[in-house]
């Protein structure tokens, strides 16, 4: 199994950091990949085994029954990371699911009701209950304060319509956190966060096939009543705790590129290495050489960059929406650049189906799209400067 950036990042770390490294490595390490399989089932006995080897710990504070991580009522965005990218070396769809388990339940911790974490996080924890983050829409994805979906208060209750779409684990999830509004007149302010089960009526799922593939879907709205006491906090929180939750989990969008780059590019200095042309292997030929050098200069940087995101939200609790924006941003493009060059490295090889590159090839893509595209993630930095 590949290294990850523990061992030469330490400065970043505490000595707890290394325990979260050992048992992602060791389930890593068991992995095999097999897009044959039924994505959902997949995702569900995914998640049942992070559960069973105690990785889901990191996604839910140690108040809640989480790791402990010096913080009793907050995760640590460290171990999250460290986490993605040891399980983003191996196979997607496994990082996916971890990945949910925590962008899914985090909007219940920061504002679920007691009873609300009780119900929900113990099955995140475990792995039998998956979650899902249920914000963008067909008109609405960048631009979150013009969500389209309503929820309008009847009774004791809310009645939502609308649709939303491209939803990590639509039809296997045991609970969408859906955020919708209350009062468009508002805008951001009018926007409300809500839990929506499965069993709920008037709720439909419809499965979308994408490149990388993994249950994703579009979920529609049509009279779904759902009680007010599924609201998490007040009414017109929700895009402060949709804000509050991407700023955590855009930092392990960038940790599960780093391990896509890191086995691209470990791929490809064996590949280059291996195979010999014109009498000597391609590393020997200047080309090669100056690829797997900007490969791991770009992959050097992008850590850099990434772990210094989380370990100032961490350590200082500071604002860290710029260093998030810049971490989310160089490590998806560059990770992006670096699997290109490892398909190029390999040739013929690198575009057959079934071969390990090409897999990242397709699994990259999505990360430089979802949680925020790169071109939020520049006018995210760039407001920032303006600010300054």
């Amino acid at each position: 199994m590949p290294g990850s950036s523990f061992d030469d990042l330490p400065w970043f770390f505490d000595r707890a950091h290394l325990h979260v490294v050992e048992r992602a490595r060791a389930f890593a390490a068991d992995l095999a990949v097999d897009e044959r399989a039924d994505e959902r089932a997949r995702t569900r006995s995914a998640a049942a085994a992070l559960g069973a080897a105690g990785l889901l710990a990191w996604c839910v504070p140690e108040r809640f029954g989480g790791a402990p991580v010096g913080r009793p009522d907050d995760v640590d965005v460290r171990a999250l990371t460290l986490v993605r990218e040891a399980l983003g070396q191996v196979d997607g769809l496994v990082d996916t699911a971890f990945a949910m388990q925590g962008l899914g339940s985090y909007p219940i911790t920061l504002a679920g009701s007691e009873a609300q974490k009780a119900r929900y996080l113990p099955g995140i924890l475990d792995g039998t209950r998956l979650g899902a983050f249920a914000l963008t829409e067909p008109e609405a994805g960048s631009d979150v304060a013009n969500l389209q979906c309503r929820a309008v208060r009847d009774g004791d209750g809310y009645v939502l319509d609308g649709t939303k779409t491209f939803i990590s684990n639509a039809g296997v999830a045991g609970q969408y956190v859906v955020f919708a509004t209350v009062d468009p007149a508002a805008g951001r302010e009018g926007i409300s966060a809500f839990v929506v089960e499965p069993e709920d009526a008037g709720l439909s799922v419809e499965a979308l096939e994408v490149i990388a593939p993994h249950p994703i879907g579009t979920l529609r709205f049509d009279g779904c009543r759902i009680p007010a006491g599924r609201r998490l906090g007040d009414e017109g929180a929700g895009f402060k705790l949709a804000m509050g939750t991407l700023d955590v989990f855009r930092t392990t969008v960038a940790g599960a590129a780093l391990g896509m780059a890191r086995r691209a590019l470990d791929e490809s200095v064996a590949r280059a290495g291996a195979r010999v042309q014109f009498g000597r292997p391609i590393a020997r030929h200047q080309i090669i050489g100056a690829y797997l050098a900007e490969m791991a200069t770009d992959l050097d940087a992008a850590r850099l960059l990434v772990f210094r995101a989380a370990a100032l939200r961490d350590v200082q609790g500071a604002p860290v929406t710029r260093e998030v924006a810049m971490g989310k941003l160089f490590a998806t493009e560059a990770a992006s650049r670096i699997i290109d060059h490892a398909v190029q490295i390999h040739g013929g090889q690198g575009v057959t189906r079934g071969s390990v590159v090409e897999r990242l090839y397709r699994e990259i893509r999505a990360l430089r799209i979802y949680e925020g595209t790169s071109e939020i993630q520049k006018l995210i930095i760039s407001a920032a400067l303006l600010r300054a």
